[in-house]
């Protein structure tokens, strides 16, 4: 390339120093020449970019597609379960659909360039959209459940799962009927989801947003300054009170005698019938209408928690909020072990800021924690936004793919080599040779195409002729589980060989049958494959 460059100069001085006379000296026109090669360099150099996704993304294929896919399918079959049907909606909405439905949290939603003459924004959350679906279609009742991806600008956490591009699966039951029946099943449906993925160790929290309000009200909190207090006690799982206390004076204009008296309710959390025993007792909300509400939707909840038998997973806690502005009732949010950030949460975010204090850190996770896993609530106004005021009273929960499967992946690392990342059952050899061996592919692809229509899948090496070693690789990268083998002398014969695979041995023993009725015996061979019954994939996401 220099070379190259070197000659192309040379010829260039060659060619002014004899054209003709008036123009520019020589070593002038061998500077230009050499600052429009210099410049032409720079210019290829500025070309080169670094191939990454944006901050907060990630693509995703491989094993973690395969684990991915299953909990999708896991959590489906909860929502089919209690009669959930699904729908899609677009992944952007009017602007003006989304503003104001999430208090604080509105700043972090994607807005997009005018694009004719419509200001839209990216879905922050599956909620929104479906009130304005419910709306839309003037529904009066529905059970539906949605899987898609949602996008928010907040600080990324890759390794936990805290992303700005992820999947949430929400359920949702939509229609007027009697106090805390749906509440109380949505629960059951995400206790039911989390226990299907494996996950044992967690709590739901629940707490209801009449009681919050009167609590506040009752402590002399102004009707105006609610939700901006609210969204101050929902920082309670990410900072000590003493933080949230000053955010209320300082930040948001409260007295400390006012503060003092919400310390003394949002310090409160324990089983459903405790709590409630807890506000009874409280004369400070004996003459709060909100309060009393509350207190007495959450009577029905314990009893119908009860019935479901999910009483042991729920907690009745006073601190939780929920910032989003549009719930009106029962409040959720279920928590892990590896929710709440670590001890030394501050320390961690300053030694990854470095030298420059505040400054945004590419990825949060050494300093945060996964946050909630599942959360919901009710929200009885929202579709009434939509509707000219005609209400149709809503239920739903959500769960965070991500963070959930941070937690699935982590917990497998020991089986995570045993995972394959494509779906084949079984592989399709031919072994043979010499004179006139043709390597049996019209054959091989026969009994592919069998296989297949009896919904076995199942792979062949597309060569005419492949030595056994190469279909041996092939079929471990493929995780096949069987081989079916047509050797040279038997297939004519009208016989093939079914082998397990995976034990080491590559020999071209395995179990002589007839190519006829061979499927039947290929299909016994794989129920009995899998310990118990179950493959890779299920057992880690059920925690086996």
């Amino acid at each position: 390339m220099i070379r190259l460059f070197l000659r192309s100069t040379v010829n260039s001085v060659r060619k002014m120093s004899t054209s003709a006379a008036g123009t520019e000296p020589a070593p002038a026109k061998v500077a230009k020449a050499v600052n429009a090669g210099a410049k032409q360099k720079k210019s290829k150099k500025n070309d080169l970019y670094l191939l990454k996704t944006p901050k907060g993304t990630k693509d995703w294929a491989d094993k973690d597609m395969v684990l991915r896919e299953e909990i999708f399918g896991t959590l489906s079959k909860v929502f089919k379960r209690h009669g959930g049907v699904t729908i899609d909606t677009p992944v952007f909405e009017l602007r003006e659909f989304l503003t104001g439905k999430y208090g604080e949290d509105s700043k972090l939603i994607y807005n997009l360039e005018d694009q004719g003459g419509e200001l839209t924004s990216l879905r922050y959350d599956l909620t929104v959209p479906f009130a304005r679906f419910v709306a839309t279609n003037s529904i009066a009742n529905i059970k539906r459940y949605h899987i898609a991806k949602v996008y928010r600008r907040d600080q990324p956490a890759m390794t936990k799962g805290r992303m700005r591009e992820f999947y949430q699966c929400d359920f949702d039951v939509a229609g007027a009927y009697d106090t805390m029946i749906p509440d109380a099943e949505v629960l059951a449906v995400t206790c039911e989801g989390l226990l299907g993925l494996g996950i044992r160790d967690f709590k739901i929290k629940v707490n209801h947003r009449k009681i919050l309000d009167g609590i506040f009200q009752a402590c002399g909190v102004k009707e105006e300054d609610v939700r901006k207090i609210s969204s101050a006690v929902d920082k309670l799982d990410k900072l000590p009170w003493e933080a949230v206390k000053k955010e209320m004076t300082v930040e948001k204009g409260q007295l400390e005698e006012v503060a003092d008296k919400i310390g003394e309710f949002v310090k409160v959390s324990g089983s459903i019938v405790q709590t409630l025993d807890y506000l009874r007792s409280a004369t400070l909300l004996k003459d709060s209408e909100a309060a009393q509400q509350g207190i007495k939707d959450m009577e029905s909840l314990a009893e119908y928690a009860e019935a479901f038998s999910i009483e042991g997973h729920l907690s009745f806690d006073l601190s939780l909020a929920r910032g989003l502005d549009y719930y009106t009732g029962m409040i959720f949010e279920a928590v892990t072990a590896g929710s709440a950030p670590p001890t030394n949460a501050e320390e961690l975010k300053k030694k990854a800021q470095g030298k420059e204090a505040g400054k945004e850190v590419e990825d949060a996770s050494e300093y945060v924690g996964i946050g909630s896993v599942a959360a919901g609530g009710r929200y009885d106004n929202l579709v009434g936004m939509f509707s000219n005021g005609k209400t149709v009273p809503c239920v739903g929960t959500s769960f965070g793919v991500e963070r959930l499967f941070s937690i699935v992946k982590a917990r497998s690392a020991k089986d995570w080599d045993k995972l394959s990342p494509t779906h084949t059952d079984v592989f399709i050899m031919a072994f043979g040779g010499g004179e006139g061996w043709t390597g049996f592919l019209k054959e091989r692809m026969a009994v592919a195409k069998k296989l297949w229509t009896a919904g076995v899948n199942a792979e062949y090496v597309y060569k005419a002729k492949v030595n056994p070693r190469k279909q041996f690789d092939a079929a471990e990268k493929s995780g096949a589980k069987v081989a079916v083998i047509l050797g040279k002398e038997e297939f004519p014969a009208g016989k093939v060989r079914v082998k397990i695979l995976g034990r080491g041995d590559d020999s071209t023993e395995g179990d002589l049958v007839d190519a006829d009725n061979f499927v039947d015996y290929v299909k016994e061979q794989l129920s009995s494959y899998h310990e118990d019954g179950v493959d890779v994939v299920a057992r880690m996401v059920k925690n086996l």
